[in-house]
């Protein structure tokens, strides 16, 4: 064992020698044929020969729901030359992989594109979305019925066709850059991944655009309730969240936030600490008391059907900014609220 230690410290500062930097879902297209030299190098400074392979296996996980894909992946991506290497594979996975073969075995680059291809596919079709919505608003078009209608053509499909306030967490904006990056570095400008994170930049500032114009530009003194603080539901994960953009812009202008999430509270705290500004409550209602206005920014499940006639005698006024699009316009309407969703409803840009 403290020879396994020993080389696999060494393999460690070779990689340091070639600038490999590998975090748990970061390898960049390359790595693996970085590590097989790596090792093949201490392998033969210390005099020994020993058969090897290094196989490329990605991991396609969600984050809040790691264990259900882990148990029932949708498919198994293992990246090698060597057939024997895998058939090992393909015996270590069986117990996952019974109902029927998941797994897909290709050339070990292709394997660690894959990863990156996958992601920055989910968050261009989210930030496509989010653009289309835009278009929506300003045409007074509604995005959940032109959601529906491509949703159902099956090339298509309905997943990742939501529109809302910009994706965050510690893989789509981190693997959408280092792809851009892989792309210039092999001499390609890669527009297309650069468009969709700008679009995504700029998605994260459209909720508080809607407040400003809200208001007239003059949020100070003002207090806003904020539901969600997550970058998405079932995890306190804080990183590239859309609500820290929000809440962060609200400060600046002269704002309060009043803030609740299911998960996030002691994130946020860890993030922000104990600041002017910011209250961080108990519960969704606390979150209401006293507040001008809701802004929902996070899909969690138990703001989906809340208590509008509690909200409305909470606020001291009726109006939502909706940033996920849980509420029906016209139902919310019912209740007296000024209501703002993205791509749908109540626009700044037609009033």
């Amino acid at each position: 064992m403290q020879y396994v230690l020993s080389v696999a410290k060494s393999i460690g500062e070779r990689l340091n020698e070639y600038r490999i930097v590998i975090d748990k879902s970061t390898v960049p297209v390359g790595t693996a044929d970085k590590v097989s030299m790596a090792i093949a190098e201490e392998l033969e400074k210390r005099g020994v020969s020993h058969e090897f392979d290094v196989v490329s296996n990605p991991e396609f996980l969600k984050e809040g729901d790691a264990i259900g894909d882990f148990m029932k992946p949708d498919r198994i991506v293992v990246g090698t030359d060597n057939p024997r290497t895998a058939e090992l594979l393909k015996s270590l996975y069986a117990p996952f992989n019974r109902n029927h073969d998941r797994m897909i075995v290709m050339d070990v680059r292709s394997a660690e594109l894959t990863k990156y291809a996958a992601n920055a596919m989910l968050a261009t079709k989210i930030s496509f979305m989010n653009e289309l919505a835009n278009i929506a608003e300003r045409v007074g078009a509604d995005i959940e019925s032109v959601r529906q209608g491509i949703g159902s053509d099956s090339r298509i499909g309905y997943s990742f066709i939501y529109p809302g306030a910009g994706y965050g967490g510690s893989c789509f904006p981190k693997d959408v850059q280092a792809l851009g990056r892989t792309a210039v570095q092999a001499g390609y400008d890669a527009e297309l991944l650069e468009a969709v994170e700008n679009v995504n930049l700029r998605q994260k500032s459209v909720l508080f655009e809607k407040i400003g114009k809200h208001y007239g530009g003059d949020l100070r003194g003002k207090t806003f309730a904020i539901w969600g603080l997550s970058f998405k539901p079932n995890t306190d994960d804080m990183r590239e969240a859309p609500s820290r953009v929000l809440m962060e812009a609200l400060w600046d202008a002269g704002a309060r936030v009043q803030a609740y999430d299911p998960q996030a509270m002691e994130e946020t705290g860890r993030i922000y600490g104990s600041r002017e500004g910011l209250a961080l409550c108990e519960s969704a209602e606390d979150a209401l008391q006293n507040a001008d206005a809701l802004v929902v920014v996070t899909e969690w499940k138990s703001f989906r059907s809340p208590d509008f006639d509690e909200i409305k005698q909470e606020l001291k006024s009726p109006v939502i900014f909706d940033g996920r699009n849980l509420y029906d316009p016209l139902f919310i309407e019912q209740y007296g609220f000024t209501y703002y969703g993205i791509g749908r409803g109540c626009s700044i840009y037609n009033d």
